[in-house]
């Protein structure tokens, strides 16, 4: 259920004492919107003309966590990723609502502010629980829907899942801080690493170091831990949500193509729910990478890429036939394979 702050593998422009990590050729701006403020992180298009795309994180990550990813389809869509509420550099929502249905809530707010919509909608952990929801409850604002590792309800939880939902009991989180209060950065970033990554061996000693700064900074925001906690018990909440507010029942209502996307390796969402997911969304793609974790789009960026491409290709988003012909390659030990189903379902 979790995606907390994690490494990308680009080179990163070092920030400053207590600002946030700005790869190279990304800008970042502040949407304010009633109640709520929000820090997007885009690239510019290579040219003009492009869908727009939106990237949307998971449980204690930020917008940082899509930095691999976007400059790998930056000629294919228009780029921009946005921090939760009380994530990244995104401040706390005046009304504390850190619910699946708040944060939705923030992205069809944020897209009806901007116009971007309809968009290629991205997204990981509780960011695929939020997006789906998104997709269920607006689809004239998504055009595909790309989940990684999402977070939808379990019948049986990994039990390396379970420190993360703990943090949803109140006072759990309190108790932790103090726990850990001697902790370092470091520490906390390799605990991270091993529970978020296939092999952490993958990340790079600068993109461990990005992470380390990204960790201090984070630390140092007074609302950092009562926004992981109450974000947790809004996953926890959706999970035991029945009826058409359900997570499963509002997949069956998306109308997008779907492009599914999980690890061998993820210790957070359960590999044996995948084929569970592509049965449920009704126009589907499932692409399964043994060697992966919880965060495909970090740790295998290229691959991830490509299935989005080829995403794209199949409902006729590409612009032409020399972006179609560059989908077309090795996926690095992936495994794909189609669910389509053009019947009705409630």
């Amino acid at each position: 259920m979790s995606s907390t702050e994690l490494p990308h593998m680009l080179a990163a422009v070092a920030p400053k004492p207590g600002a946030v990590g700005v790869a190279e050729g990304e800008r970042l701006d502040s949407v304010a919107l009633p109640g709520l403020t929000l820090n997007v992180r885009s690239r510019p298009s290579v040219r003009s003309g492009l869908p727009p795309a939106l990237y949307v994180h998971g449980l204690g990550g930020s917008s940082l966590n899509w930095s691999a990813l976007m400059p790998l389809l930056e000629d294919v869509v228009d780029c921009a990723a946005l921090d939760l509420p009380g994530f990244g550099d995104s401040p706390p929502p005046d009304d504390g609502d850190y619910s699946v249905t708040g944060h939705a809530r923030a992205v069809i707010r944020y897209l009806d502010a901007s116009g971007r919509g309809p968009v290629h909608l991205v997204a990981n952990s509780m960011g695929g629980a939020v997006s789906t929801r998104v997709a269920a409850v607006r689809p004239d604002l998504v055009r595909t829907l790309t989940l990684i590792s999402p977070a939808l309800p379990e019948l049986r939880v990994q039990r390396t899942a379970m420190p993360t939902g703990l943090l949803a009991v109140p006072g759990v989180a309190g108790l932790f801080t103090r726990l850990t209060k001697e902790w370092t950065a470091e520490q906390r970033v390799r605990g991270v690493l091993g529970l978020c990554y296939g092999d952490p061996g993958r990340v790079t000693p600068e993109g461990f170091r990005a992470a380390v700064r990204e960790m201090e900074r984070r630390l140092a925001l007074p609302y950092f831990w009562d926004a992981m906690a109450r974000s947790a018990r809004g996953i926890v909440n959706a999970y035991t949500l029945g009826g058409q507010h359900g997570l499963w029942r509002q997949a069956e209502r998306v109308l997008a193509p779907t492009l599914l996307v999980y690890g061998g390796r993820d210790q957070l969402v359960s590999y044996r729910v995948a084929r569970k997911a592509a049965a449920a969304f009704r126009s589907s793609t499932l692409l399964t990478l043994p060697d992966a974790g919880h965060v495909a789009m970090m740790e295998y960026p290229e691959t991830t890429a490509t299935a989005v491409r080829e995403l794209l290709a199949d409902t006729g988003e590409l612009a032409g036939p020399d972006e179609l012909s560059e989908t077309r390659g090795v996926r690095d030990g992936g495994r794909v394979s189609d669910h389509r189903d053009s019947g009705s379902r409630s």
